[in-house]
């Protein structure tokens, strides 16, 4: 596929690469492709809907893709093998190059996108870093801290791209969360203690027969990301 570089959202001056380019370097099904991007763009707080872009494949129907600018090109792809994430960097190098420059790109301009690339990958080793030195410290902030970037079964799906239904059958097949007597979802304390889930409790609501609390299991980031993980590899939801 010989696709240039694309202006995003009007502007000339922001390049931006396809998720099928990406998916074609990186010998990858798009759908897998576009789950990684969905699963981004939940943790960036990005709404995906300003980065997508509608074509047509070769049956004429109406698809979409996702347009990336370099920052979140790298972003994707620094989960991936470094033999597919340099070559997505050497592509977007060509690209630029055809964008701007007719010759060829020199060495010094790919080896500092390359230098890029590297030290992001470094900056988010020292962050980790930095909160496993700092939460020993927070224990009293865990339960603020676990309430961020979790979405109910619902959100979660849609992140997902399976149905509700079946993310539900998934989470119980996998000892995650269990029904109770009333059928309600409730979830494992290993669970909890593994930081898979988050149990949300309402505030007490006044009933004829008397206050009543109501819990909602709501699933984390690294739960939603070990599910997309599973689903890439094939494992039915």
């Amino acid at each position: 596929m010989n696709m240039p570089i694309l202006p995003q959202f009007g502007n000339s001056e922001q390049k931006t690469m396809g998720t099928r380019e990406i998916a074609e370097l990186c010998e990858k099904e798009h759908r897998n492709v576009k789950r990684d991007c969905d699963v981004m763009f939940a943790s960036l707080n990005l709404d995906a809907l300003n980065f997508e872009h509608i074509y047509f494949d070769s049956m004429n129907r109406q698809q979409t893709e996702y347009l990336l600018d370099e920052e979140l090109t790298m972003t994707l792809v620094t989960g991936y093998s470094i033999v597919l994430r340099n070559r997505v960097i050497k592509r977007w190098q060509e690209l630029e190059a055809q964008a701007y420059q007719p010759q060829k790109p020199t060495e010094l301009s790919r080896m500092d996108l390359i230098q890029l690339a590297l030290q992001a990958e470094q900056e988010n080793i020292e962050l980790r870093g930095q909160v496993a030195i700092l939460e020993p410290k927070a224990k009293g902030l865990d339960r603020i801290a676990d309430c961020t970037n979790v979405l109910g079964i619902r959100e979660a799906a849609k992140v997902l791209k399976v149905g509700q239904n079946q993310l539900t059958q998934y989470l119980l097949d996998h000892k995650v969360v269990y029904r109770d007597n009333f059928s309600k979802i409730q979830a494992y304390q290993k669970s909890i203690d593994q930081k898979l889930v988050h149990v949300v409790t309402s505030a007490p609501r006044l009933f004829e027969s008397g206050e009543k609390v109501f819990t909602q299991v709501k699933l984390t980031q690294k739960l939603i990301t070990r599910i997309a993980k599973w689903l890439e590899q094939g494992v039915a939801a």
